[in-house]
């Protein structure tokens, strides 16, 4: 009966899952190796020839750098945008640098690519890098990159636990003395003030058409009628003393303020209850359009004060478009709010709901993308493959919030949810044709594997050090932040963020863990085609299961590309 059960393939991998997540989640002084844990049951799994369902592995790769694609997308194009960003650009050192010794060492121990891409990608705990490694090299030579990501990742989590820990008090740094230097660079939060209009040049003008108010970073929200804040009516007009409630960031507040008059404490009531909803929009017909040009509190008497894009919320301004999708918070009277819902096709379901005919378009069109072979002249061609595909669209998507009818918006947990499965099933399958040549690698490569994962790991740790506090003289939390992101260290951001109340390391790792991410995917392929003309891709017994001409191979529309073993 247990014999039967060890080869029902779907039994198999749930159970996989379940033993690794369940070992993912013990804590040893603090660290775990969460959802990574299923990739070590698998190996386990796979070294005692047990098999999972054919298939899982791409359906879950496809998930998986999908959904990252979608969360990384805004920030990752913004970060790039910057011209000179300090921490993109060392999240690009700390990268190259890793992949520069993964290069060197694999040719000098002789290390195969397909395991020191593997290696590269567990000493920067990167999973969208080995999920793009092992699509790159399909079958046995597949099979080695999770063997050389198993080997290297325990240290690649707990080695950028400790020297973040550590370094502070090496170099002796206060970290609270730090975190209060460090108050200016905070995350900016929007706030809101009551101002008493004072500006000679608004005195007489309507609110609703007062082109003087497009120059502001803030929305003019509210009014004081009858000594209550009431929402804005197109009726509205600026008066001496007339005051009004504007919503706005931190940091461009202060000048907002100065133009319109100056701060006033009087602690008048209102019902924001009542005269402020969430709306949704996904009436396309209302996408596209400039606040300025949709004049709202004219037409429709309300004001748009926030708008929620794909997790970031902001405080909009003339010029700022209206996208599908957007969460718009809206002040006005409650007849409005009602009517102006119905106008941009509000539905209150539609926050928790996924659309999910976008998400099969955007799947299948980045998968297309992925099968495209684009040359590189002399007869030579790449493909993005699956992994590249879907993650070049889930990017676009996330930067833009749609592409034509495909809607990049997934809520939140639903995302989280199609995400880790993703992983889950990617990693099993990884697991399993892996284990079955883990002992096979040991035994032919030795202490030269994890001495490579060790100095990888700490190689680009120690670059990303020099660049942000040598060459670039960040603050200590900013550089910390810069190499959790820059090594894709949630753990290790998790350290910094217990000993300090500064929002300075995580601004930081916000900034360089997209840049990082996104890096890391492109250059395990490179790691694998440096390596590969000089070791081979193979270095281990070719196992009957995993052949090199295993169907799931990396096929395109124009060619297949193949791989042979070194003689």
């Amino acid at each position: 009966m247990f014999d039967i059960l060890l080869h029902h393939n779907t039994l198999v991998l749930f159970g996989i899952i379940f033993f690794g997540i369940a070992l993912g989640s013990i804590k040893i002084y603090g660290l775990n190796l969460g959802l990574s844990g299923v990739l070590f049951v698998a190996l386990a799994a796979g070294h005692y020839r047990l098999a999972i369902p054919d298939g899982v592995g791409q359906l879950g790769l496809a998930l998986f750098v999908y959904c990252v694609g979608l969360s990384a997308g805004n920030r990752f194009f913004s970060a790039i945008a910057k011209q000179g960003s300090k921490l993109a650009i060392m999240s690009a050192v700390i990268v190259g640098v890793s992949a520069l010794f993964t290069c060197l060492f694999g040719i000098w121990f002789k290390v195969p690519a397909g395991i020191s891409s593997g290696i590269f990608a567990g000493a920067c705990t990167s999973t969208p890098a080995l999920a793009a490694a092992t699509e790159s090299l399909p079958g046995a030579s597949g099979s080695g990159v999770s063997i050389g990501y198993g080997i290297a990742y325990p240290f690649g989590v707990v080695g950028v636990v400790l020297f973040v820990q550590l370094l502070p008090r090496l170099l002796h740094f206060d970290l609270n003395k730090e975190a209060k230097a460090m108050h200016s660079k905070q995350e900016v939060s929007i706030i809101s003030r009551l101002v008493r209009v004072t500006q000679p040049n608004l005195i007489g003008q309507n609110i609703a058409d007062c082109k003087l108010l497009d120059g502001l970073h803030c929305m003019v929200t509210r009014v004081v009628r009858n000594d209550r804040l009431m929402p804005l009516t197109p009726e509205d007009t600026f008066r001496e003393g007339t005051e009004v409630l504007i919503v706005g960031n931190s940091d461009t507040m202060p000048h907002d303020i100065a133009f319109l008059g100056e701060v006033c404490d009087n602690p008048y009531p209102m019902d924001s209850q009542k005269e402020r909803r969430k709306l949704i929009l996904t009436n396309k017909n209302y996408a596209g359009h400039k606040l300025r040009d949709l004049k709202t509190l004219r037409t429709d008497g309300i004001i748009i004060s926030r708008i929620s894009r794909l997790g970031f919320t902001f405080v909009p301004t003339g010029e700022t478009t209206l996208e599908r999708n957007d969460v718009l918070t809206v002040v006005g009277s409650p007849e409005n709010l009602t009517k102006y819902g119905d106008k941009i096709g509000h539905r209150s379901q539609d926050m928790n709901q996924t659309d999910l005919l976008s998400l099969g378009f955007g799947l299948s069109l980045g998968i297309i993308l992925g099968l495209v072979n684009f040359s590189l002249g002399n007869g030579a061609g790449i493909s993005l493959g699956i992994a590249g595909g879907p993650l070049i669209v889930a990017l676009l998507l996330g930067h833009f919030g749609r592409l034509g009818p495909i809607v990049g918006y997934i809520p939140r947990p639903t995302r989280l949810l199609l995400q880790d499965l993703g992983l889950v099933f990617f990693l099993a399958d990884a697991g399993i044709k892996g284990g079955a040549d883990l002992v096979d690698t040991v035994a032919t490569h030795g202490a030269a594997v994890f001495i490579m994962g060790v100095i990888v790991t700490c190689s680009g740790m120690f670059a990303g050090y020099f660049v942000g506090m040598k060459v670039f003289k960040m603050n200590i939390l900013e550089c910390l932040g810069g190499i959790c992101g820059g090594m894709t260290s949630t753990p290790a951001l998790g350290a910094i963020a217990s000993k300090t109340d500064s929002q300075a390391p995580v601004v930081s790792y916000a900034t360089a863990y997209p840049v990082a991410l996104i890096l890391m995917t492109i250059i395990a392929k490179v790691i694998i085609q440096t390596i590969g003309g000089v070791v081979g891709n193979l270095g281990l017994p070719v196992n009957p299961r995993n052949s090199i001409n295993n169907k799931g191979g990396n096929n395109s529309l124009y060619c297949r590309l193949h791989v042979s073993a070194p003689p």
